[in-house]
């Protein structure tokens, strides 16, 4: 948190993965089936290709 905020962040050190969860329940995507934003175990998450119905 401090590299990203520059300051120590200590009330929840899960608020990135919270945020995530709560984009990806807007925006529809399933964390089990991602087709929006993907987890990259270890590193984050990045945003996937976008892939027209077909």
């Amino acid at each position: 948190m401090k590299k990203v905020w520059g300051y120590d962040y200590a009330l929840d050190e899960r608020v990135v993965d919270t945020q995530i969860r709560n984009l990806r329940k807007h925006l529809g995507d399933d964390a089990a089936n991602p087709t929006v934003i993907g987890t990259m175990r270890g590193v984050g998450y990045k945003f996937l290709p976008f892939r027209e119905a077909s």
